[in-house]
């Protein structure tokens, strides 16, 4: 009776600590899902909304080619941006990698003390920042070096810097975790047997981390499809991304059904990006950064 009333109570005690995420999970991420799918088959409404019905013209509706120039245009971006938040955060990170516990601390603490304040002021400080008359080309031009203003925002270079500047630290949050946990011996070992810093970089280090790397990437690359106030505000109205076509659906056009349909598909393309890291041997775990 007593093993009996033990297991009772321990399985209360589970569904005590899984309901609750269960519960949190159904409310807020699977009802909505499929809340998305079900009305990306439905049609349009005289004044906005969703009328019932089943359709698939929303999808096709996707095949317009300036709707495909627009997927591409943001897939690109976003290799371009993944691919500088790399080159920026492996060396970083690599550096940090080497200091003392308490500078470790205080450089990971300077990477996230930005979250502290709104990503919105934080842009308009950039916009500031970089516009015609701002500190940037100011200095340029004071120093002689160009004699007309740099356009670096409210285009795609704007846009580009924007989206840079907030993914990085989730660039840098998992190759931190992935470089710390690098044996050091295996490097010595390698420098004992006369193998060059480079070689050493190329043979050990780097394979090494690529499970940081692959984490990185997939954090950097998936949200810059989407955020699309960032493209808004630093690009401009030149610069879209699927993101500010399912806005545009959603509250200017008011076509609920394909802004649905354009989010089914950034979300199959999310898990396709998902099972890939994956099959290249990436662990979700590494996706928490920790």
């Amino acid at each position: 009776m007593k093993n009996k009333s033990k297991k009772r109570k321990s399985a209360m005690a589970k569904y005590c600590m899984i309901t609750p995420i269960s519960l949190w999970m159904y409310l807020l991420v699977a009802i909505p899902f499929i809340y998305i799918i079900v009305i990306s088959f439905m049609n349009k409404g005289t004044y906005g909304g969703v009328t019932p019905g089943f359709t698939v013209n929303n999808y096709l509706s996707i095949l317009n080619p300036l709707y495909i120039y627009t997927f591409l245009k943001s897939i690109g971006m976003s290799v371009a941006v993944t691919f500088i938040c790399l080159v920026i955060a492996y060396p970083f990170t690599y550096f940090i990698a080497k200091k003392t516990p308490v500078q470790k601390t205080v450089f990971m603490s300077m990477v996230m003390i930005p979250f502290c304040v709104s990503m919105i002021i934080r842009l308009f400080l950039w916009v500031n920042i970089l516009r015609s008359e701002g500190i940037i080309n100011n200095f340029l031009i004071s120093l002689g070096l160009i004699k007309e203003p740099l356009k670096l925002v409210y285009n795609p270079v704007g846009a580009m810097i924007g989206l840079v500047y907030m993914l990085l630290p989730f660039m840098i949050l998992p190759l931190y975790s992935s470089i710390e946990k690098l044996d050091k011996s295996l490097i010595e070992a390698a420098n004992d047997l006369g193998a060059k810093p480079v070689k050493s970089f190329l043979k050990i280090t780097l394979p090494l981390t690529k499970p940081g790397i692959f984490a990185g990437c997939v954090m950097v690359f998936i949200p810059s499809m989407g955020l699309y106030f960032i493209t808004d505000l630093m690009g401009g109205s030149k610069t879209l991304v699927i993101g500010n076509l399912i806005k545009n659906q959603f509250i200017t056009a008011r076509n609920w059904p394909l802004g649905a349909a354009m989010s089914v598909i950034l979300m199959l393309i999310t898990l396709a990006l998902l099972k890939g890291y994956q099959k290249a041997g990436g662990s979700m775990d590494d996706l928490s950064g920790i």
